[in-house]
């Protein structure tokens, strides 16, 4: 369920960036696009909270 929620939260966000960058240099809004672009950066997403821990590292503590 994670992995659906986040392709949805990134299609979302790359589509609106999709569109804002497009209105900025006034050239047709295509929602193609944001749907091609918004795969690699899910995939992204899950790779770099896959390689990211959990759990807090310990460390010794300093007096």
């Amino acid at each position: 369920m994670k992995y659906m929620m986040t392709l949805v939260w990134s299609v979302i966000l790359v589509s609106m960036l999709n569109y804002v960058v497009s209105s900025v240099q006034n050239v047709e809004f295509d929602l193609n696009n944001g749907l091609i672009m918004s795969i690699p950066v899910a995939i992204l997403v899950i790779l770099i909270s896959a390689i990211l821990p959990n759990e807090p590292v310990a460390t010794p503590e300093h007096h």
